[in-house]
């Protein structure tokens, strides 16, 4: 096992990193720096909470000191996008420490702030500037930023920027950089439309790879439990009241929903609140706060909050909705065992969310043990998607192989990884 000192990061840096209690790489660390330093592109793959902002902050922060340039005014030496303003302002949180005591100045630009603040904080120049898209180009339309003199490009969780429509925003930044640079590109999951951003912003790059893509932490302990989906709220009450003192994260698919079900925890006693896009970015901020510091015990949150939850203590997350894109599952699930702490992932699924169990299992090559109920024997139709909900709960379990085999009369099998 390398050191960071033998991966070649100066002194300085590996002093903080040693005050952090930061003394082992990790693997995507241990791969990626080394090359980050030689100047090589870089494309690296890794499961959510392996350490990706340190595999690339470190060996940036490392470079820039290095050259002992200072930026420009209205410019950004490196620029860090992100898909969401939790993740940017998680990203900034984490590179901040590593530039203690250096000439390095970093800053933040995403939506929700105010945008006057932001270009005058620009005024100066930043040496890493951390943005999520859409504000970025925000800025640029009214010339507070310009990309010209950028040496540095991440783009972090690189997938869940795609997921979330940025594509056509990614292309217009690509052709506002200067063609000599150094490119990484770092996501949990190779999305169809990743070589597209591969080939448009990175120079032959190096791929690195820790882990199965769509596969979960090793620490999280899965289960699912079949629950109608009227039944699903009680279920949450009675899994969260054996755990009180501990953190959850609660995981729905709508703002709507999210909001709704906060509400209902609040009102049995439950310390909750909620992250969503209905919320704005203070509400946002606040609700974190607090759920990072125990004053909060559960948090709702949407697909939005995703990638950008980095609590080291949230112990339970509760997949209320299933996901439609199976990939977020995983992202949902890796917001616990982080730092090498274990954690438990329960998922409810409703007769109507069987597709969606199935397309999970089948992206992650496993199947989910069962903590509760039976098997579904037929799929509910989707709300909007024609015909009437079935009436009825699960159906009655016709063995120890139920979830293998199927209904034979109907001829329905539930082969799961097909």
């Amino acid at each position: 096992m390398l050191t960071f000192k033998e991966l070649g990061l100066n002194d300085r840096i590996v002093e903080r990193l040693t005050e952090q209690g930061m003394t082992v790489p990790t693997p995507i660390q241990e791969k990626a720096i080394p090359l980050v330093l030689q100047g090589r592109d870089v494309m690296g793959l890794a499961q959510t909470g392996t350490g990706k902002t340190a595999a690339f902050g470190l060996p940036m922060v490392h470079l820039m000191a290095a050259a002992g340039r200072k930026p420009n005014p209205k410019t950004a030496r490196g620029l860090i996008l992100a898909p969401t303003r939790e993740l940017a302002g998680q990203i900034t949180d984490a590179i901040r420490p590593f530039i203690e005591k250096t000439h390095l100045k970093i800053g933040v630009v995403v939506g929700g702030q105010s945008i006057n603040v932001q270009i005058k904080r620009m005024e100066r120049g930043l040496d890493i500037l951390v943005a999520t898209p859409g504000r970025l180009l925000d800025l640029i339309d009214r010339r507070a930023v310009s990309l010209a003199e950028t040496e540095f490009l991440v783009l972090d969780e690189a997938d869940q920027m795609l997921d979330l429509g940025f594509v056509h925003a990614l292309r217009k930044i690509a052709t506002m950089l200067p063609a000599e640079r150094q490119t990484m590109l770092f996501s949990a999951t190779m999305a169809k439309q990743m070589a597209e951003i591969a080939a448009a912003y990175l120079n032959k790059p190096l791929r690195v790879e820790v882990s199965t893509p769509g596969k979960a932490a090793d620490k999280v302990m899965q289960s699912v439990v079949f629950v109608p989906q009227a039944q699903k709220a009680e279920m949450l009450k009675e899994k969260l009241d054996a755990h009180r003192d501990e953190l959850a994260l609660v995981f729905s698919r709508t703002k709507h929903g999210a909001e709704k079900l906060m509400k209902s925890l609040e009102a049995v006693g439950f310390a909750a609140g909620s992250i969503h896009g209905n919320k704005s970015q203070g509400q946002r901020e606040r609700a974190l706060r607090a759920f990072r510091e125990g004053r909060l015990r559960v948090l709702v949150a949407t697909d939005v909050a995703a990638r950008g939850i980095d609590i080291p203590d949230v112990r339970h997350v509760y997949n209320y909705d299933l996901p439609n894109v199976p990939e977020n599952y995983v992202h949902r699930i890796g917001r616990t065992a982080r730092a090498g702490a274990d954690g438990s992932a329960v998922a409810f699924c409703a007769p109507a969310e069987m597709g969606e169990l199935r397309a999970i299992e089948k992206s992650m090559g496993v199947t989910i043990p069962v903590a509760g109920g039976s098997p579904w024997a037929h799929e509910e139709p989707a709300a909007g998607k024609g015909g009437g909900r079935r009436r009825g709960g699960p159906s009655k379990p016709q063995g120890q192989n139920r979830r293998r085999g199927g209904d034979k009369a109907s001829g329905k099998r539930f082969n799961r990884a097909a």
